[in-house]
């Protein structure tokens, strides 16, 4: 499965670290766990992205890292297993399922719906689960968004 990551430039190298889930916490992890969040798509790794912009501020510097992940690799989170409201921002629910993901190392990857494309899926990356070697990372090239997506 091929799977996409937006980042400044500047971050690339670290774009499949993890490190910034050990600094903050996010919809699927509680601060403290490595974790890579990335999509199965360039265009839902956009949005991704977009949704955490500031609305007159297009980023100059961004490039799209995509990887491969094994097949064998990835487990689905199961829509059942969510809360009613897993959509909503800060839910606690999410992070506390996301992070004992982590902690049970059960895969390297979990399929987990994504908030603004309902329906698509975003794919959590969990860099301490011994089979995360195997996700082969292919290359981190320039992205530019539209400039008419900030008002201009």
């Amino acid at each position: 499965m091929r799977v996409w990551r937006l980042c400044g430039a500047l971050h690339s190298e670290a774009a499949f670290s993890g490190q910034g889930g050990l600094y903050a916490a996010s919809r699927w992890n509680e601060k403290g766990h490595p974790i890579v969040y990335t999509a199965s798509s360039r265009a839902l790794a956009a949005v991704e992205y977009f949704v955490n912009l500031e609305p007159s501020q297009a980023p100059a510097d961004l490039v799209m890292a995509e990887a491969d992940v094994p097949d064998s690799a990835v487990l689905k989170l199961e829509m059942a297993k969510l809360p009613k409201d897993w959509f909503t921002l800060n839910n606690r629910e999410c992070r506390r399922l996301g992070t004992e993901w982590l902690k049970s190392r059960r895969s390297a990857a979990l399929a987990v719906p994504s908030v603004p494309i309902r329906g698509d899926w975003n794919v959590i990356l969990n860099p301490e689960h011994p089979d995360f070697s195997r996700i082969r990372r292919i290359a981190a090239t320039p992205f530019f968004y539209d400039v008419r997506m900030f008002g201009r």
